[in-house]
């Protein structure tokens, strides 16, 4: 019995080790090494311990140890993220052109240190997120909440990093942190995508930002929200195009909005109502709703019930 399972055992290996030979990448990477989505997320949470310190990894930290706690933070940060961006480098001019080793390690060296030198700008920015989702929302007791739970601010933060290894062409990596982001929210913001200040996404769930979309200053979306393309039937001949809408400075967009096309532009100051659906530009500080449909309440008395009786009533006297 055993000998026979052992025969079946290796007939499937076999199995499947043919059925490697034949398919053609990407399913098969045995020879190159690929970036670690596990080591990626850690570096995300390092990433936040530099965003916010004091609230995520050490706290109690003071005057005399934060330069310390920094410091190390920037070393374990750096080494990680020259490692992965190398391997990703490496994918991608395996998958394209030769490159040597001195080339891809000196680019890996320029990214990193760019990246790293992006933080206290990233900082700026979420300073104002956070705040913007405190005047914004009256449930929100303290900042400390939002920027310990809010949804929100966590795909925000992890869009922020991953929009500048963007911006450096680095491959992979800022649609691996971005998708981790959208699986820990339900909020789906594509490294590509240009956001401004003061950005507040509030429930956030089922939110969805192209990437190639726009978005101005002190812009509040709820949940719910698509900011997407008209089509996507092209396929990789729509890469360069811009297939996103434009959202600019002050504009709410409410729960359920669809807005589409990379022409359609939200004019300042406009209010999107909920679950509507957009495929044109709307002029600067316009209000966009849907007529409220006509609504039966079974079971009730209502208040035109009401009227309808007393007007009879009238008629009668």
């Amino acid at each position: 019995m055993r000998e026979n399972g052992n025969t079946r055992m290796n007939q499937l290996v076999s199995s499947i080790v043919s059925s490697y030979q034949e398919q053609p990448n990407p399913y098969n990477q045995l020879s190159c090494q690929l970036p670690n989505r596990d080591v990626i997320i850690e570096i995300m949470h390092l990433l936040r311990q530099l965003l916010f310190p004091g609230y995520f990894g050490k706290q109690n930290l003071t005057e005399s140890t934060l330069e310390y706690h920094i410091g190390n933070l920037l070393i374990e940060i750096n080494e990680k993220l020259n490692q992965q961006v190398t391997h990703a480098l490496r994918h991608q001019h395996d998958n394209t052109a030769s490159c040597d080793d001195m080339e891809i390690s000196e680019r890996t060296e320029e990214i990193c240190s760019h990246f790293l030198s992006k933080i206290p700008e990233i900082r700026e920015y979420l300073a104002l997120d956070v705040q913007a989702a405190f005047d914004g929302d009256p449930a929100a007791d303290d900042k400390a909440l939002v920027i310990f739970a809010y949804p929100g601010l966590l795909a925000v933060s992890i869009y922020r990093l991953a929009h500048e290894l963007y911006l450096l062409s680095v491959p992979l990596i800022p649609r691996i942190m971005t998708e981790f982001a959208h699986n820990e929210t339900g909020i789906d913001i594509h490294a590509g995508a240009k956001i401004g200040k003061c950005f507040f996404i509030d429930h956030g769930t089922g939110v969805v930002i192209g990437e190639t979309t726009i978005i101005g200053d002190n812009v509040k979306i709820y949940q719910g929200v698509t900011l997407g393309a008209l089509s996507t039937r092209g396929g990789q001949s729509l890469r360069s195009q811009k297939r996103h809408p434009t959202i600019e400075d002050n504009v709410t967009v409410y729960s359920g909005a669809s807005i589409f096309g990379g022409e359609t532009i939200i004019g300042k100051g406009s209010v999107i109502g909920s679950n509507v659906f957009i495929t044109q530009s709307v002029p600067p500080g316009t209000r966009v709703i849907i007529k409220n449909p006509d609504l039966i309440f079974k079971g009730q008395e209502t208040q035109k019930d009401k009227m309808e009786l007393t007007n009879e009533l009238d008629l009668e006297t």
